[in-house]
């Protein structure tokens, strides 16, 4: 098969793919994350029953995911300066990166100061919203939100709300199963 037969045919593919996506599930994906089933990638992966991870995600070093965790399109999970550790029944959404390493001393001093290491841990049942950043040494905990857009740069306390650049609390989270609920603090 030379390379424009193989082109064609995975144009077809695609082709097919997509319209079996949008038939089933109303959505259209990149060849990638409709191609690969983002379950089988998280078993392959060692991650937890049920997890699942989209195939345009990055991962490096020791990740580990608990059982039911969602990893969105596009994230970045780089367990290459420490273990980086999600609960379980978490939410990790679209283009989020999970840092367990930063080079900012190495590159402001010429190369002189080694890379920061320091492990991640998120807790269960902790939802990050979409284009998220957190870095190395944090640890957040059970059943936290993270606001879109959002800096974490410090621990998040359990059950609470955190938004912003850098993260601030802005709320709580309350109750438990069908009855909890996100409380947030009053803007002025």
């Amino acid at each position: 098969m030379n390379t424009d037969d193989l082109s064609e045919l995975l144009k077809q593919l695609y082709a097919e793919q997509d319209h079996d996506l949008r038939q089933r599930f109303d959505r259209s994906l990149p060849f990638q994350d409709g191609a690969f089933d983002r379950w089988e990638r998280a078993r392959r992966l060692g991650f937890g029953e049920g997890a699942s991870i989209y195939n345009s995600s990055l991962v490096y070093g020791d990740v580990r995911v608990g059982e039911q965790t969602w990893i969105g399109p596009n994230t970045l999970l780089d367990g290459s300066g420490g273990l980086l550790a999600l609960g379980a029944y978490c939410s990790i959404s679209s283009g989020v990166h999970i840092y367990t390493h930063d080079t900012v001393l190495w590159a402001l001093s010429r190369g002189l100061e080694d890379r920061r290491t320091a492990p991640v841990t998120i807790g269960d049942c902790v939802y990050i919203g979409p284009q998220s950043v957190i870095v190395a040494g944090v640890s957040i905990g059970d059943h936290c939100v993270v606001g879109a857009n959002s800096f974490v740069n410090k621990d998040v306390e359990p059950r609470t709300v955190v938004a912003g650049s850098p993260a601030r609390l802005i709320g709580r989270v309350i109750g438990d199963g069908k009855d909890v609920r996100i409380v947030t603090d009053a803007v002025s």
